[in-house]
């Protein structure tokens, strides 16, 4: 199988099946010398592990990282680190009644078109367990850009009608509720919401944004590499993730060229600064200084327990109702997995504007 592996110079590889014996990642390309133990890594896999509340799956999984390689007197090696979470709870004879059954809205039609054959445990390489990998890597690089004072802030915006609003942010009530929505009136009504979604054994589709702060300009490249085209493909390459937003979005193709340009002027500091946002701190592919805005669309969880019509391998009609274990909603654990895909985007695009210029050359071999 290809497409397991994503970057060019901070590159990784995820591998593993959800009812497999585990899941992990491979990272090439990590810089020597880097304080790094589990407990860092292990802080990002809590936010999207499994149990959490009543709106994520009940599937008991410590999600407990091992780092294999990599690593010595706790600071990486600068060779390819090796990460590991075992699974522990798998169930797979919840899937035994839907083996030959496509189930709506999930990869299982399309994998044994491609394939002829497919792994019905949960989806295997397409279950959501694959972003453990993605999440494992995505701290390493979160931490990488701290130390450049660049950092990441994700969360829900919007769960089905409800929408947070920007006067009652408070990026402290994020981690205070089970929606990971950082105002605290819209995350009741969102619950309310969801209660109903349950009752009727329904789900609910969701908006995660984040935001990407101390990108210095420059980062990025004008035509195929646009740092805006790299996190939509990063983004758009996590399973629930069917939209894409930067800046204004798709509100730009609604506003005149007026409201949408961002003016520029010199700040106190003698610095060129923009005066709005709408850009999203992207300009022709490159960052422009501002903070990157994002948002990801995630469709509603496709394992619902209604009945729904579908086909089965030897072309007949069928009904089925999924059993087993399953988020009512995607979203919350899925914040963690968007600011990680940025991570490792943004990182790898640091890397790469390192050989952009030959000042920048002769400052690092000439210094």
């Amino acid at each position: 199988m290809a497409g397991s592996t994503y970057g060019k110079y901070f590159q990784i590889t995820t591998w593993g099946e959800s009812h497999g014996s585990g899941v992990g990642v491979v990272i090439d390309g990590c810089p020597a010398g880097l304080s790094l133990c589990e407990e860092e890594i292990q802080s990002f896999l809590d936010r999207r592990k499994p149990g959490q509340s009543k709106y994520t799956t009940s599937r008991q999984e410590s999600d407990t990282v091992e780092i294999l390689s990599g690593i010595f007197e706790g600071k990486t090696t600068g060779t390819p680190i090796s990460l590991l979470v075992r699974n522990t709870d798998q169930r797979s004879g919840d899937y035994g009644d839907i083996a030959a059954c496509y189930r709506p809205g999930h990869a299982d039609y399309t994998y044994d078109q491609k394939y002829g054959f497919r792994d019905y445990r949960g989806g295997g390489r397409s279950s959501g367990r694959e972003t453990i990998g993605r999440v494992a890597a995505g701290a390493v690089a979160a931490k990488i850009l701290k130390r450049l004072n660049i950092t990441l802030f994700g969360y829900v915006k919007s769960v089905g009608p409800v929408a947070i609003d920007m006067s009652r942010f408070d990026a402290e009530e994020r981690d205070k509720n089970a929606l990971y929505m950082p105002d605290c009136t819209a995350a009741k009504e969102a619950q309310a919401y969801l209660n109903d979604c349950i009752k009727n054994q329904n789900s609910s589709g969701s908006v995660i944004e984040c935001i990407i702060d101390g990108v210095p300009a420059g980062i990025g490249d004008p035509v195929f590499d646009k740092l805006s085209a790299n996190l939509a493909r990063a983004v758009c390459s996590i399973g629930a993730v069917k939209g894409f937003e930067i800046g204004d979005g798709f509100g730009a193709a609604f506003a005149t060229g007026k409201d949408n340009n961002d003016a520029f002027f010199i700040n106190e500091d003698g610095r060129v600064q923009k005066k709005t946002n709408h850009s999203g701190g992207i300009l022709g592919g490159i960052s422009d200084g501002s903070p990157i805005l994002l948002r990801a669309a995630v469709k509603p969880t496709p394992s619902i327990g209604a009945a729904q019509q579908t086909v089965n391998r030897l072309g007949e009609e069928a009904k089925i109702s999924i059993r087993g274990r399953h988020d009512p909603i995607i979203a919350p654990r899925a914040v963690v997995v968007v600011e990680s895909m940025a991570a490792l985007t943004i990182l790898d695009a640091l890397l790469a504007n390192m050989a952009a210029r030959m000042d920048a050359l002769e400052q690092f071999y000439l210094k």
